[in-house]
């Protein structure tokens, strides 16, 4: 897990449910990240999704988060999203869709297109080094896209990570705050708070620090639909976290991740990354494997704003499929999920869950 100094906004939560002490001078009495560590099984179920059965038992009720759903009460919440050459499609019905859990067909039991559920958003803004001259664009960009998107019920919050990971608005649904705190950004390649090892300053980029802090300690106790939108060149330096245990976080938290690759090409010597680079490859995991995509921008404005509009009607055009699995042990393991629609649809959606106990140990 990657360890955080009081200079950083996180109170980190550690395995085994060790809340750190390290909180942020600034965070309120009454913001207590932490608690994400509290109840590893315990999320709210889905809103939209189908009612909990009344007979079943407390252990059963949120056994399992997962990549793009989660088993609560017995029930598997996936959200996709599906398209053809011309487009996302809008009028499928519960029969033009089949799911499959580990190659076994499930009985869909509700099948609805949820455009209108309560959305929550975690901004990942890179301020590296390797950012300066298109940290303005991402600002303008993502601070658009939040005004257009946010809705009464909906909100966001706004991580930076460089040498640190910091959060720099909490929950919101004031698209003028959240802009008010992007613009703040900077660029930092100063000195870092946290190291791999702990013993020393970090300098890089603790890319995968802040997909896990997002989705663990952020998103994991909400309800509904959760995104991460991620502005970045893809490039990790000195993370604790991996891109699987990055990944699993997501996963484990019902989040979908989009990632903008943009990149200051005047960085990486004018005509792109570096030769051996392979952060598009790692995003590429990243998106696919949580239900989203990478979208590449460069470093052209327009396309940077042409991408949110992209993840804008995904949103509107998402369905929730729900179904009881077949397979009802929590033993921890992945389960593979498949969702196939018409000849010649694309189904955008995650590759699986987690079956998780309660009883099992805060070790995610």
């Amino acid at each position: 897990m990657p360890s955080f100094s009081a200079s950083s906004l996180f109170a980190r939560c550690c395995r085994g449910s060790v809340l750190s002490n390290l909180i942020a001078p600034f965070l309120s009495a009454g913001l207590l990240l932490g608690s994400a560590c509290s109840s590893f099984g315990q999320e709210a179920p889905t809103p939209g999704g189908p009612p909990p059965p009344s007979t079943a038992a407390p252990e059963q009720q949120d056994s399992a988060d997962t990549q793009t759903f989660k088993v609560t009460a017995n029930l598997v919440n996936l959200y996709f999203s599906v398209r053809d050459k011309n487009g996302f499609i809008t009028n499928l019905h519960k029969d033009d869709c089949a799911i499959t859990e580990d190659k076994v067909p499930q009985v869909t039991k509700r099948f609805t297109q949820e455009k209108n559920l309560p959305l929550t958003i975690g901004i990942l803004l890179d301020t590296s080094g390797s950012q300066q001259n298109v940290l303005p664009l991402e600002q303008e960009s993502g601070a658009a896209f939040l005004k257009d998107v946010l809705t009464k019920k909906d909100e966001a919050f706004l991580i930076s990570f460089d040498i640190n990971v910091d959060l720099i608005s909490d929950y919101t649904n004031s698209p003028s705050e959240l802009r008010r705190a992007m613009e703040k950004a900077k660029i930092n390649t100063g000195t870092g708070s946290g190291s791999v090892t702990g013993n020393g300053p970090a300098r890089g980029t603790l890319l995968y620090d802040a997909v896990y802090l997002a989705a663990h300690d952020k998103l994991r106790a909400e309800a509904g639909r959760k995104i991460i939108v991620m502005l970045t060149d893809g490039g990790d330096q000195g993370s604790q976290e991996t891109l699987k245990s990055a990944t699993e976080a997501a996963q484990k938290s019902n989040a979908i991740v989009y990632v903008i690759l943009i990149a200051d090409r005047g960085f990486y010597g004018g005509g792109g990354f570096n030769l051996g680079y392979s952060g598009d490859r790692d995003m590429e995991k990243l998106a696919t494997d949580t239900g989203g995509r990478v979208i590449n921008v460069g470093n052209n404005g327009k396309r940077l704003q042409e991408a949110f509009d992209q993840i804008q009607d995904e949103l509107r055009t998402q369905y929730l499929a729900s179904y009881t699995p077949t397979n009802l042990k929590l033993d921890g393991g992945f389960r593979t999920i498949a969702v196939t629609c018409q000849k010649g649809y694309k189904v955008q959606a995650r590759k699986g869950y987690y079956a998780l106990a309660d009883a099992m140990p805060n070790d995610q």
